[in-house]
């Protein structure tokens, strides 16, 4: 009997012990509004979880957010999309590599009517100065994301100096999603991702009118936090959801 007992004590006391190992299972990824927001997210971690048993919880903001949860040590993985940004990243020390992961690209989307005659062509900056030209209304995620680094890197490249105080350019401070509702509301020209463009339903008047410019090509990479500066960091887990993102399977 005392033997039972104790065995059945045993068991009782190792359930929450087990559930609390398995709890422990789990990274934190400091990621993209439009890696959420385009169903990858959705598509992907399921099966991640599956094969490994590892959950993924996301941070969905925009790049500059993301890499700065990651400089605070508030995440074990960054997942982004501005090159530059992240290579900094790894020269700060606060990852030791960064991982080429997939790409996309981006692309002008406005209405169908263009009143700006933006549309026709490959060239985004060429767009983006009869956009600047017409005064046509234009919607900026203004929140320091990748996409909102590309933009600005656009209207650098076409000669535009932009300004929230300037009417026709609206800052939003919101992710992909919301931007695109805002120019959907608007009937105004947006630079957007086409992942996070071609699961948008609320579309209304806009179309796609510029793509395929070679300097629209939209690379995502990804880095597990520096373990050396943040102790805490879930190295092994995080180091096996990277090496699961880049493998051929």
């Amino acid at each position: 009997m005392i033997g039972r007992l104790f065995l059945t004590a045993l068991i009782a006391l190792s359930t929450p012990i087990s559930q609390s190992y398995a709890q422990e299972k789990s990274i934190v990824v400091s990621s993209t509004t439009s890696t959420e927001q385009s169903g990858l997210f959705n598509y992907m971690l399921p099966i991640f979880k599956m094969k490994t048993g590892i959950e993924v919880k996301v941070v969905a903001v925009g790049t500059g957010q993301a890499l700065d949860i990651g400089r605070r040590g508030d995440a074990d993985v960054v997942f982004v999309h501005d090159k530059p940004a992240e290579e900094k990243f790894v020269e700060e020390s606060y990852s030791t590599k960064r991982y080429e992961v997939m790409y996309n690209d981006f692309i002008l989307i406005g209405p169908k009517s263009d009143p700006a005659k933006a549309g026709g062509g490959k060239d985004i900056q060429a767009a983006f100065q009869k956009i600047a030209s017409a005064q046509a209304p234009f919607v900026s995620r203004g929140d320091k994301s990748g996409t909102h680094a590309a933009e600005l890197c656009y209207w650098k490249g076409a000669g535009i100096a932009v300004s929230s105080s300037q009417v026709w350019y609206k800052e939003t401070g919101s992710g992909m999603g919301p931007a695109l509702n805002t120019a959907s509301a608007m009937n105004g020209y947006i630079l957007a991702d086409r992942g996070t463009w071609l699961s948008f339903k609320n579309r209304g008047d806009l179309v796609i009118l510029v793509q395929g410019d070679p300097k629209l090509f939209n690379q995502y990479g990804v880095m597990l936090v520096n373990p050396a500066k943040f102790p805490h960091v879930k190295k092994v887990q995080g180091q096996e959801f990277i090496d699961w993102l880049i493998s051929k399977d």
